[in-house]
């Protein structure tokens, strides 16, 4: 991660926070450009194995079409529902795809980790299973930028 956080300091999360806030949410916001350079926002589940975030999207959506083309993304994950509680944080850089497209569930050393944590995570098990749908999309963030409104104190 290249660029450091310099606005809202007081409330960033600390490393530590911000890793078990991505190891333990399920939601994320995807934002890509669109092939007229609008941008497209949509919504995905996803896991984080402390260094990266891992999408696993359909592989026939305007979002997977969007990457295909030009890689660079956004995506927030936040959680709260009063001011107070608010807290999340913005990841952006560009994609890599990771394993055969679409992901049928072929011998992949780079993803038996992922799998494993996506698996456990969105459906209680512990072997992903493969729909011949969805493929693997893998962020390592150029910039990450997080809050916790819980650290200001009072609501």
């Amino acid at each position: 991660m290249s660029a450091t956080q310099r606005r809202g300091r007081k409330i960033m999360m600390s490393p530590a926070e911000l890793d078990e806030f991505l190891a333990t949410e399920r939601t994320c916001r995807v934002a890509t450009v669109s092939a007229d350079g609008a941008p497209h926002a949509s919504t995905l589940w996803f896991a984080w194995d402390g260094t990266s975030l891992w999408l696993y999207s359909i592989t026939r959506s305007k979002r997977w079409a969007d990457l295909r083309r030009d890689p660079r993304i956004a995506v927030v994950v936040d959680a709260g529902v009063e001011y107070g509680e608010l807290r999340g944080a913005e990841l952006s850089g560009r994609v890599e795809f990771v394993g055969e497209v679409p992901r049928t569930g072929e011998p992949c050393p780079e993803l038996d980790a992922v799998e494993r944590i996506f698996a456990r995570k969105n459906f209680g098990l512990d072997e992903m299973p493969h729909d011949g749908r969805h493929a693997w999309a893998r962020l390592t963030p150029e910039s990450i930028a997080s809050w916790d409104f819980r650290k200001l104190g009072g609501s």
